[in-house]
């Protein structure tokens, strides 16, 4: 029962973990970021193993492929905007984040129809890349006590930006396969 229960509460963890996330960006002393980063580096690890645990245990479910991209989507998208409202995200690097978020947003809109007719677009390894290197620049980018963490964050949010092209494209042709 642990096993096959397991995998799908870390994915309903790492959506549990978005207030705390968006709350700890209020946090006004010396150890904030360092709370935010906590929450949020414990947030991406659960999205590792929910997906390595229940495929070792071969306990995958129907909850486990709809829930963990929502769950992403959420940690991302939300850590995101409050980079943004703290400014830690500003000038040129609104734009790969907008673009981060409209492709998250379509790509969630291009899943209601092949879950609602039983067909599964499954996450391409691009995708798993994508997300990736936006968890990494959320983290560089709240490390922004240092000039080489606003770049090494700024760099992989652009980066994850042209990959979030790339792999919004090869989903949408996924996608429109499946509605006709």
């Amino acid at each position: 029962m642990f096993k096959k229960n397991l995998p799908n509460l870390l994915t309903i963890s790492r959506a549990l973990a978005v207030p705390a996330i968006i709350l700890s960006f209020y946090i006004e002393n010396k150890y904030a970021n360092l709370i935010t980063i906590s929450i949020f580096i414990f947030a991406c690890i659960t999205d590792f193993f929910d997906g390595y645990l229940a495929r070792a245990w071969k306990v995958q479910s129907k909850f486990g492929r709809l829930f963990d991209p929502i769950a992403d989507k959420l940690i991302v998208v939300s850590t995101i905007m409050m980079l943004v409202y703290k400014h830690k995200i500003n000038d040129y690097t609104i734009i790969p984040s907008v673009i981060i978020v409209c492709r998250e947003i379509l790509v969630s809109g291009l899943r209601e129809f092949p879950i609602a007719t039983n067909v599964s677009l499954p996450v391409s390894k691009a995708g798993k890349i994508k997300t990736f290197l936006q968890m990494l620049a959320v983290v560089a980018l709240i490390m922004d006590d240092y000039e080489i963490t606003q770049y090494i964050g700024t760099i992989c949010l652009w980066v994850a930006a042209i990959i979030t092209i790339w792999s919004g494209y090869n989903y949408v042709i996924a996608g429109i396969k499946q509605i006709d």
